[in-house]
């Protein structure tokens, strides 16, 4: 026969694909299929040899399954964002169409007799065809989402069978995953033959609830086949079908996912289950969960792992989990696709919020008709079977999931009657869940209404206005976009989250970068769009998360985990004030211990008594007696940090991890008296800079490597035609003046009419050199600096010494996670390795530093530190940061101030209060050498 490959630009999901069912833990008879294939790829369909009725494997190569073909040797990854790489003719695609097939063979067990016996694949990319022992079993499509096949009949139990299937790169399918990741192929998740024995049950629907009010659990369990649910912890047995009332249960939330074993039985065969009692209503236009409002803390989490892309092991889900609970994490938004079933399970195990969301977007379609009036695939009638049935898939697949609290159409389709359908469809399988779309921007028929990227102010607009949106639970789905250097202002968005109760939180984009380990050059890199060479692609914006690809935690991470701590910790007059932000737990599982800390030095540490607060309670607690003699003593720069850590070890985290933390002052802080007295210190001033005190080439620095959120928006193209990044230095004057070396400068770029006139009073104090540096803008100067600080050049540095904020890099939006204290780090540990190299490593507010033999110190105004190993020429110009190398000489630059970070990559623009507008300035400063 000749294959006939018509099905690859079909609108339909799949010929002889048996219907959805939910995914479960049964006693049926498996053999996992996971391991070597053989395996040939072939440039086109065409191309692709008509023998998989009986082909001769003997020339393949091996590859493993699960996997993607492009990460194993065969064609490239390529990122895109929003746009298809291929031109919108549906339901044609490319002739270049790689086709990939697999083979192997399989020893049928002989106990699989009398059984059904299917073939179950977990998730192929895009779409595939099966052959059994040479024979077409059939087709499917939806990448993400299972696909099974009743094979009974062309196997034999006890004997070999040979499985081959044709996986296909570009489908029809392909129209409807365009959903911002790398596009990756191949047999990505398991792959199993099951035997399903008579009168066993193949679908069963877990129907638990729980009555706030009254305490009581109900239950109904729905099974294709009749049996008899069995919950020993409970004492109950019950029949299938029957719901019951289950006194004395306790709820399944986020913060205590409590579950019950059950054990599902019938005449042939056994499903175990774990149950969770949880109701979810939407109460006067707040989402609750039993009875509670709920805050979303969230993130958007793609399957992502630097080697394996989308093909991630049950340990990488694991330590997904385990980090998300870690940070303080109560929700994950399944973007845009249901992830591996495991990690649902483990959702339910270890307690998150899942929004699980359908295996759909259409971007690059565009949210209207494109002209010649091409309708996005939603509005398109020839998709709908495929969309609905997509929704189906995902609906069936993970009904019984206590963490699944909303379902989700998809992403970023525009609107159109298709969805209408999905939404319908959902509600006649499943009205216990609300469902969620973003863009039906109108709420015309969700329960939830969501935005993407608003600002806090625009939040506010709809937490205030009940008659807006049908006065819906409202979310955002994306939000804190974190690519590069931020997310900032993350406090502003919780400010509104908590006042008004409408607004409930969101979803950070996103958890993970998806840099693809790679070696380019000979230097080991984190690849982002463009690095595989392909002509289509969106560059770095495939790395926006809040961890780095090998899953370590960026600084926008840490800030996050501040942000949303569930305890607040604030100084209340001579006590400290604590509410506790949790939903449901009070705060019995935590103890409480104080660190007092004067100029970084540790003078007192201790607990601290603090009674059980219940949720949505504040307390103000007595600090013990010794906490205002050390108030008394008056100290400068005493710091009293209160940490609320667990008293005992959970699933997810040791005894002793911090859950929340806060800082005190102690001490008044007095205006620094900057009288200088000394003589003219001696230097020179050149064509290169100042060199004074061991500093080597001083100049004004106003120039950042532009972050991404510089770079996106436009913002740093606009600092550019602003002269900005080519400034250049003019010695004006220098000689003795009252008392110090004065030298005055002229920094400013060719051609425009502008600059910023700086004086520099260097005067030899007491074995220091005090520098009082200030800036006067003059002419028609930009209202907006990147930053506005001085550089200068050292020998190599080994070691910096600070006191200020850290540990981590802190700017003017992004220091809710920097603390008060003294820090030690190498050079190379205060640089931040963005996959993208961009301005990183600043610590604000920083009191003093030690370079080696060098000190600096504040006199006045606080300033901020960056040591780096290369200019920010280099950083600049740099694709990844290996290229990033170290020389002999250390650069440092000390900031008067610099313009925050923001989120405009994806996001608002940065607020006004966040900007360095252009004013003058001054700061004084104390070297030491």
């Amino acid at each position: 026969m000749t294959h006939d490959h018509s099905y690859v630009e079909d609108f339909a999901s799949g010929e002889n694909v048996l219907p959805p069912r939910a995914w479960l833990d049964d006693d049926s008879g498996r053999v996992s299929l996971t391991g070597d294939w053989s395996f040939r790829l072939s440039p086109t369909v065409a191309d692709a040899p008509d023998d998989l009725k009986d082909p001769d494997t003997s020339g393949w190569d091996t590859i493993a399954v699960p996997g993607h073909w492009q990460l194993s040797g065969y064609g490239a990854p390529a990122y895109t964002n929003v746009v298809y790489p291929f031109p919108l003719e549906p339901p044609y695609v490319p002739t270049d169409n790689p086709t990939g097939d697999y083979v192997r063979t399989v020893a049928v067990p002989a106990d699989f007799a009398g059984a059904r016996i299917v073939l179950r694949f977990e998730g192929v990319d895009s779409r595939f065809a099966v052959y059994v022992n040479g024979e077409w079993v059939g087709w499917s499509s939806g990448s993400r989402l299972a696909s099974e096949f009743d094979v009974t009949e062309l196997v034999a139990p006890g004997k070999e069978a040979r499985i081959a299937v044709r996986v296909h790169q570009w489908s029809t399918g392909s129209y409807v995953e365009d959903q911002d990741m790398w596009w990756l192929s191949g047999i990505f998740r398991e792959v199993t033959l099951l035997a399903l024995r008579p009168d066993a049950p193949t679908d069963v629907f877990v129907k638990a609830a729980w009555d706030h009010i009254d305490g009581a659990g109900t239950l109904l369990v729905e099974s294709d086949v009749p049996g008899t649910v069995s919950i020993p912890e409970l004492g109950l047995e019950l029949p299938t079908g029957e719901h019951t009332r289950v006194e004395g249960v306790q709820p399944w939330s986020a913060e205590v996912p409590r579950l019950y074993d059950a054990v599902l039985r019938t005449a042939g065969g056994e499903v175990r289950l774990r149950i969770g009692f949880r109701t979810v209503a939407i109460v006067d236009g707040i989402f609750t969960v039993n009875g509670n409002r709920v805050l979303f803390n969230g993130v958007n989490r793609h399957e992502f792992h630097p080697d394996r892309g989308r093909s991630v092991t049950e340990q990488d889900m694991l330590d997904d989990v385990l980090i998300m609970k870690r940070a303080g994490i109560n929700a994950v938004r399944t973007s845009h696709y249901p992830p591996h079933p495991y990690f649902l399970s483990l959702c339910d195990e270890y307690g998150l919020y899942v929004i699980d969301e359908c295996d759909l977007e259409t971007h690059g379609f565009g949210y209207e008709p494109q002209p010649p009036k091409l309708p996005n695939p939603v509005m398109d009638e020839r998709f709908r079977d495929d969309l609905v049935n997509r929704m189906r898939r995902t609906v069936h697949r993970d009904k019984n999931h206590p963490s699944i609290v909303i379902w989700s159409l998809g992403n970023e389709c525009g609107m159109g009657d298709n969805l209408k359908a999905m939404y319908d469809l959902v509600k006649e399988l499943d009205p216990s869940r609300p469902v969620h779309y973003e863009r039906d921007t109108e709420a015309e028929w969700v329960d939830i209404y969501s935005r993407m990227y608003t600002s806090p102010e625009g939040c506010a607009e709809i937490g205030a206005d009940p008659g807006l949106y049908r006065n819906l639970p409202f979310i955002l789905c994306e939000y804190g976009h974190a690519m590069g250097n931020g997310p900032g202002g993350l406090l502003d968005y919780r400010e509104v989250f908590e006042k008004y109760p409408r607004c409930q939180g969101g979803f950070i984009w996103e958890f993970i970068d998806h840099g693809l380990r790679t070696t380019i050059d000979g230097r080991e890199v984190y690849a982002y769009g463009g690095d595989f060479g392909e002509t289509i692609h969106d560059g770095n914006f495939v790395c926006d998360g809040l961890l780095f690809p090998d899953r370590t935690p960026s600084p926008g991470m840490l800030e996050y985990i501040k942000v949303i701590e569930p305890l607040r910790i604030v100084a209340d007059g001579n006590q400290v004030s604590i509410t506790n932000r949790y939903e449901v737990l009070d705060t019995s599982h935590l103890r409480f211990t104080l660190r007092t800390e004067a100029e970084g030095e540790v003078i007192g540490e201790g607990g601290l008594p603090v009674p059980v607060i219940a949720p949505g309670e504040t307390v103000s607690v007595e600090l013990p007696p010794g906490i205002d003699k050390q108030r008394a003593d008056g100290r400068p720069e005493t710091w009293l940090t209160v940490t609320a850590e667990l008293a005992e070890a959970t699933p997810w985290a040791d005894a002793g991890h911090r859950i929340a933390w806060g800082q005190i002052r102690l001490d008044e802080s007095v205006a620094a008296d900057v009288t200088v007295s000394g003589s003219p210190a001696v230097g020179t001033a050149g064509v290169h800079g100042i060199s004074v005190a061991g500093v080597q080439n001083a100049r004004l620095d106003v120039w950042r490597a532009p972050i991404d959120n510089d770079a996106i928006p436009g913002v740093a193209d606009a600092w550019r035609e602003e002269g900005l990044h080519r400034v250049q230095h003019r010695i004006v004057s220098q000689g003795e003046n009252d008392g110090a070396w004065e030298v005055v400068t002229r920094t400013a770029p060719p051609q425009l009419q502008w600059g910023l006139r700086a004086t520099w009073r260097w005067t030899a104090v007491d074995g220091a050199v005090v520098l009082q540096l200030s800036v006067v803008p003059e002419g028609l100067f930009p209202e907006v600096l990147p930053r506005l600080g001085i550089t200068f050049e050292l020998p190599k540095v080994q070691r910096v010494e600070w006191f200020g904020t850290g540990p981590n890099e802190a700017y003017v939006d992004t220091r809710a996670a920097a603390a008060v204290g003294k820090y030690i780090a190498t050079v190379a540990d205060l640089q931040t390795p963005y996959v993208r190299p961009q301005e990183n490593g600043h610590r604000i507010d920083t009191r003093w530093a030690q370079l080696d033999g060098l000190r600096i110190e504040a006199v006045d105004q606080l300033f901020g530190l960056t040591v780096r190993d290369w200019t920010s020429a280099a950083l600049e110009n740099a694709k990844h940061a290996a290229e990033l190398v170290a020389g002999d000489t250390t650069y440092v630059t000390l900031d008067l101030a610099q313009t925050g970070v923001g989120t405009a990559a994806c996001g608002p623009a940065l607020p006004d209060r966040d900007k360095l507008k252009t004013a003058p300035a001054a700061i004084t400063l104390r070297f030491t050498s």
